[in-house]
């Protein structure tokens, strides 16, 4: 996984199906727009002004974070899909990028393949396994 690949609201792009599928990959959220969904082109978390101004990489240097944005993509993320940004900016903050990345290659790894299992299906989307939601 790659330091990149971790979206300022938390999200780690690398375990996202729009960046594991085959055609029309996605770059993440820090990538470049192209074959990116419109949602994820228009996101205000991604876009937004103040993060930009205050020259962060990620949402809790923001003084207004949580917002209203991040707290509602949050919970459908925990509701849906067992992932928290909100848990996953916290830890960012206290071990480091360098650190969350190196747990989040473990956490989302295939134990049948090594290959990378996908949030939005908990499955590995090389040999097709299904990972136990926890």
């Amino acid at each position: 996984m790659n330091l990149k690949l971790i979206a300022p609201c938390g999200m780690n792009c690398g375990i996202c199906l729009g960046f594991l599928r085959d055609k029309n990959k996605c770059l993440g959220c820090r990538g470049t727009d192209k074959n990116k969904p419109n949602g994820c082109r228009k996101c205000i978390i991604k876009n937004c002004e103040k993060l930009k101004r205050r020259g962060g990489k990620f949402c809790f240097v923001c003084e207004d974070s949580p917002c209203m944005r991040l707290k509602n993509l949050d919970k459908r993320y925990r509701t849906k899909y067992g992932m928290s940004m909100l848990e996953n900016l916290a830890n960012i903050k206290k071990y480091g990028i360098r650190k969350f990345v190196k747990n989040e290659e473990s956490r989302w790894k295939c134990v049948h393949c090594g290959g990378t299992i996908c949030v939005h299906r908990w499955v590995c989307l090389s040999c097709g396994k299904k990972r136990p939601k926890k």
